[in-house]
């Protein structure tokens, strides 16, 4: 369970679990979201919201993650831009950390 600040003042975080960081991994979320500029505003959490909707909507199988991912993290009353800035970094990492763990067991 990883924590992420949700305001710039640090008055607000929320936990992020390792399912939801593979469910955005699964589905690409983060993979073309944000502009060329490289800012996370609230236009790009609200682009996100958008992509979730139609794959959720389109989805014939079992979205069970991705209803969780939005019900815990994406539609939190604390998610703003801020967050997802955070939460974008913290996948980073996680994704950083897993392939070095990946290579070590090679």
């Amino acid at each position: 369970m990883y924590t992420i600040q949700t305001n710039p003042t640090g008055t607000r975080s929320m936990e992020i679990s390792d399912e939801h960081l593979q469910t955005i991994e699964k589905y690409s979320l983060f993979q073309h979201l944000i502009d060329s500029n490289g800012i996370v505003d609230e236009s790009v959490l609200d682009k996100l919201k958008l992509n979730l909707r139609s794959l959720i909507a389109s989805s014939e199988a079992n979205s069970k993650d991705l209803l969780d991912l939005c019900i815990d993290v994406i539609y939190h009353n604390n998610m703003k831009a801020f967050g997802l800035h955070q939460l974008i970094l913290l996948y980073i990492d996680w994704q950083q950390r897993k392939e070095l763990s990946g290579n070590e067991h090679e």
